[in-house]
This record gives C-alpha cells, sequence and structure tokens, in this order.
C-alpha cells in the first residue's frame, strides 16, 4: 500500500469564512459539520476548524515558522483560473515564500509558481509543472 494524505485540519478564526476563502479561490465547495470541508481532489480533504493560531493571523512570518505551509500543482489552466481569482480580490501575492507580496510570479523547473495568505495568514502555494510527455 502506498502512503497518502487523507485529510488534515487547518486552524482558523472562523472556520466557515476560512473554508468559503479557500474553496472560492480554488473552484472548490464547502461541505459544513463539526469541521467545515473542503474535499481537494479524491484523496485529499481540509477540515477547517475554529482553533486559531497562537500567532493570531494574519501576517505570516516564514521565517520564523509561524505559518502553515500549503503548496498545490495544479494544471496550467487552472494555475491561471486561480491566479486571476487572487488578483481579483486583490490578494498581494508574490514568487517567493519569504517575499510573497513581490507582485511577481516565478517560473521555477520550467512551470509557473505564486504564494499568497489566506486570511489566517497560512501561505498557500500555487505550482505548475511543465509536461513531460508521458
Amino acid at each position: 500500500m502506498s502512503i497518502r494524505l487523507d485529510h488534515t485540519i487547518v486552524p482558523a478564526k472562523d472556520k466557515v469564512a476560512s473554508a468559503e476563502f479557500f474553496a472560492e479561490i480554488f473552484g472548490l465547495t464547502v461541505v459544513q459539520g463539526h469541521f467545515a470541508q473542503v474535499q481537494i481532489n479524491d484523496h485529499l480533504t481540509f477540515a477547517f476548524a475554529d482553533e486559531p493560531e497562537a500567532w493570531g493571523g494574519p501576517g505570516l512570518d516564514p521565517r520564523v515558522g509561524q505559518s502553515h505551509h500549503y503548496a498545490f500543482h495544479v494544471s496550467d489552466a487552472e494555475f491561471d483560473a486561480i491566479f486571476s481569482r487572487v488578483k481579483d480580490k486583490g490578494l498581494p501575492y508574490g514568487s517567493d515564500p519569504f517575499d510573497h507580496t513581490n507582485g511577481r510570479i516565478n517560473k521555477r523547473r520550467g512551470g509557473r509558481g505564486f504564494y499568497f495568505e489566506d486570511p489566517n495568514g497560512h501561505l498557500l502555494e500555487i505550482m505548475t509543472v511543465p509536461e513531460t510527455g508521458t
């Protein structure tokens, strides 16, 4: 059996608002219950919980580890859609985790990528991977 992540708890000041923000940016839906859940794909769910972090986000400082970092590989079309929603909301974004408000995207490993914060100060990373032809 291969190991795969099934779900993770995402601490939030307001689980519903945080889940709705995430779902809107990623073009997904929220299922409410004990957790506000967002099904990322067939194998992964983010379960948002009303458990704010000690640092109180927003305003993460990845240099001192006061954030969660969630990174996603997406297709070029998904990247364009997510990037458009981030820009439409006027959210600061950037090309580097330590400079995630510089208004640029990166072009690492032949793909594109950027970082932005969610309302709780968690750092979200969106990246494409170049087609390999397989």
